[in-house]
């Protein structure tokens, strides 16, 4: 049975994940019934791991109630604009959960270190930042801010992982490659932003991710404690009889374009 490096097994890691999304169907349906209106926000480094989390908690999950969040580039006009306003724009409405992969904190982060933002900016961002979280907050949000922590080690793993593998080539960009020279660089302005924004009302959770699975189940146990929810009672359902066909009438299966049967070639004799 397969284990990861540090002896979980495979079989009870899919067990207890398996658990916790059904804990988080339930957190889903109490945030519908309440009209809660829910924040995460996923930080760290490239290939901390974040990605893998926000999968493991949206598999089950409705895509009308959470949704994930990952910006681009600003456009011309979005540099123009207040800093916070193109994230405030997809904020939750009531009975919604937003996962922000990457957020706001991009200025105090990869902006800073590769001098996409002026020092005035950068100053101006760790100014306002609590204020904006603290009127979030007020204004009935649920904010849960995690930041995954992985090593240089382990981090120069999962990149060459993705530069051999063209299934997760996509992954990386230039950019991260460039992030690599400045590691110390990225370790002194988390640093930094860490102590302007670690609020009481959003205090920052830090998750160690070298080993993906415990980062998982850790992170995921921990956003459900966050969130006081309980279990919302459903009608049980029941399949009702298909309608009887007395009068349909299917047109020719060979007037129709099908799919050609690829999988065929692999069934066994």
């Amino acid at each position: 049975m397969g284990k990861d490096k540090k002896g979980i097994k495979k079989k009870a890691y899919e067990k207890e994940l398996h658990n916790l999304q059904i804990e988080l169907v339930k957190l889903q349906e109490w945030v519908k019934k309440e009209g809660l209106k829910v924040v995460v926000i996923f930080e760290g480094r490239d290939a901390a791991g974040k990605g893998g989390v926000i999968k493991r908690i949206t598999e089950k999950l409705n895509p009308r109630v959470c949704r994930v969040v990952a910006l681009g580039v600003p456009t011309e006009k979005e540099k123009s604009q207040w800093y916070f306003q193109r994230y405030v724009a997809h904020l939750p409405a009531a009975g919604e959960i937003v996962l922000f992969d990457r957020s706001w904190y991009n200025r105090a982060g990869v902006e800073k270190v590769m001098g996409f933002c002026s020092q005035d900016e950068y100053d101006d961002f760790l100014r306002s930042c609590p204020e904006f979280e603290k009127m979030l907050v007020r204004a009935g949000i649920i904010l849960v801010k995690y930041w995954f922590s992985v090593s240089d080690d382990e981090q120069e793993r999962r990149f060459q992982a993705r530069i051999n593998d063209p299934t997760k080539r996509w992954k990386i960009s230039p950019m991260d490659l460039e992030s690599r020279k400045h590691w110390v660089e990225y370790s002194i302005a988390k640093d930094m932003m860490m102590d302007y924004t670690d609020i009481k009302q959003a205090p920052w959770f830090v998750v160690p991710s070298d080993n993906k699975k415990h980062a998982r189940l850790n992170c995921i146990h921990h956003l459900l404690t966050q969130i006081e929810y309980e279990d919302v009672h459903t009608e049980k359902l029941e399949l009702p009889q298909r309608q009887e066909n007395d009068f349909y009438i299917r047109p020719p299966l060979e007037e129709q374009t099908f799919v050609p049967d690829y999988a065929a070639q692999f069934v066994d004799d």
